[in-house]
């Protein structure tokens, strides 16, 4: 039985890991005041049917801080690429060939308060994601047959534990991120 409960542990962990995963990779592509190439890595582009990432279609570089270079590999798929930029990021790419050439411009006040209040949407949706793999891991080991309340307890407040963890690991990263942002 408790082999059980260790079992839904290691796999509730894993669980809450690929949440923290998740919102790391969904903040990396938020703007702050340096170019990235994670800004447009994951920008989804229309290509012969279907939505690509970028990163599928060619090589990203950062030349400045303040310029993404993207070489596309196809020439079919230099426009596609312009309007997913133009359309999802509000930037006008600039195109020369299958070279693309993205300058950004420096962000306003207005803006990064902006960009804060969005960290701050994203981060309480990881935050209730780690939540209710809590929850559902909880409702587990509550159904346990055979288990003793003492040992149902330990198991619980085990699990706070890695949740209190997670949780703790979120607030980091926003509050890095938060900060870059808002360093001028």
């Amino acid at each position: 039985m408790i082999q059980e409960i260790e079992d839904i542990l290691k796999e509730t962990e894993k669980d809450m890991r690929k949440s923290v995963e998740y919102f790391k990779t969904e903040i990396a592509g938020v703007r702050t005041g340096r170019a990235s190439s994670a800004l447009v890595e994951e920008l989804k582009v229309e290509y012969y049917g279907s939505k690509v990432p970028l990163k599928q279609l060619g090589t990203i570089s950062v030349p400045e801080y303040n310029q993404i270079l993207i070489q596309v590999w196809d020439m079919n798929a230099v426009t596609a690429v312009e309007k997913a930029i133009r359309e999802e990021l509000n930037l006008n790419p600039n195109t020369q060939g299958n070279t693309i050439r993205v300058n950004l411009p420096p962000l306003t006040e207005e803006r990064r308060k902006e960009l804060v209040r969005m960290l701050h949407k994203l981060a309480e949706e990881a935050r209730v994601a780690v939540r209710n793999i809590r929850r559902d891991a909880k409702e587990m080991i509550e159904d346990l047959e055979g288990v003793s309340e003492d040992e149902k307890k330990r198991s619980l407040e085990k699990l706070q534990k890695i949740t209190d963890r997670y949780i703790g690991e979120i607030n980091k990263l926003l509050s890095a991120k938060e900060e870059e942002i808002l360093k001028i």
